[in-house]
């Protein structure tokens, strides 16, 4: 049983660019927006060292800096930022219903979904320690791709986006391991062939990540074993890219919205929109494709601006 009901006006649920930009957008139309961060306040940029391709910042910034003005630009026009996650959903009626930290019960005219995707790593304690440090390891070709130009990478997965990626990175580096754990590829054969014909990217198939090597502060190589020969190789690398795939944060919201095959939100075509009126996605939670902290900040304007026409609607 909740303590307390609280009614508000937009809810926007999580932060990172789209959700502060949908913020800011929604407290300057006087919608008095309330914005719960979620357990990752900031959202995936939070783990990116550098920020380079965002316009606007001609020197760059690292990506927690730049959440923090984010937050604070949405303060400035009035957003409520708070702590706090949603932990229970129910878009049966009309006014929706929230519950945050099971205890809070909140009723919105309209929700703006912004609760991004986190991408897969392999877990192993070397990936996750110069992650952390922001020392070579990254799960986004295009967000740090440039930061590694003329130097020897290697990247894990078989699919799709991972042989994207790889052909990314060819352009830019000297040369690109990629380690397929099959014998095969899982992605398409058009994009199969693209980095079999690319001149530097080595494909290494039945190969695994054991380890990822270092000095303490940088990446410096990988340790990698076949699985069928059981040969362990090192393979000299300052930067590791992980491409097996991200994961939408959005399996709360299952039993209302609809979701594709692998998670992420469906939206309207060239809108926000859900399938529940009042009901609004931005960035990552919808996008598959660009997952880019510019394209997550545009979808969070139009889904300000889609919440306050269907507000000026029902007036």
């Amino acid at each position: 049983m909740s303590q307390k009901i609280e009614h508000v006006k937009c809810l926007i649920i999580g932060s990172g660019p789209a959700g502060y930009t949908a913020a800011i957008y929604a407290a300057r139309a006087n919608m008095f927006p309330v914005l719960y961060q979620g357990s990752q306040p900031g959202g995936q940029l939070t783990t990116t060292n550098e920020v380079e391709n965002f316009p606007g910042y001609p020197n760059g910034i690292t990506g927690p800096a730049m959440m923090i003005e984010l937050q604070e630009q949405a303060q400035r026009f009035g957003t409520d930022v708070r702590d706090g996650w949603i932990t229970k959903v129910d878009f049966s009626e009309e006014v929706h219903k929230v519950w945050v930290n099971e205890t809070t019960e909140i009723h919105a005219d309209t929700i703006i979904i912004s609760t991004g995707a986190s991408a897969k790593y392999l877990g192993l304690d070397s990936e996750q320690k110069y992650l952390k440090l922001g020392g070579g390891v990254s799960a986004c070709a295009v967000c740090d791709g440039f930061f590694y130009r003329n130097q020897e990478v290697v990247i894990v997965g078989a699919g799709d986006s991972a042989c994207e990626e790889a052909h990314y990175l060819s352009k830019l580096c000297t040369k690109v391991t990629m380690l397929v754990r099959r014998d095969e590829f899982r992605a398409s054969k058009i994009m199969a062939k693209r980095v079999q014909n690319t001149e530097n990217i080595e494909i290494l198939f039945n190969t695994e990540t054991e380890e990822v090597l270092g000095d303490g502060q940088v990446v410096t190589g990988v340790r990698a074993k076949n699985n069928r020969t059981a040969e362990v190789i090192e393979i000299p690398a300052t930067g590791f890219f992980v491409a097996i795939g991200h994961e939408p944060n959005t399996k709360i919201f299952a039993d209302y919205l609809k979701l594709d095959e692998t998670g992420y939100i469906i939206n309207t075509p060239g809108s926000s929109k859900t399938n529940l009126d009042g009901v609004f996605v931005s960035g990552d939670a919808a996008d598959h494709v660009y997952r880019q902290a510019i394209t997550a900040a545009g979808t969070g304007c139009m889904a300000a601006l889609d919440a306050e026409r269907y507000l000026a609607a029902k007036e």
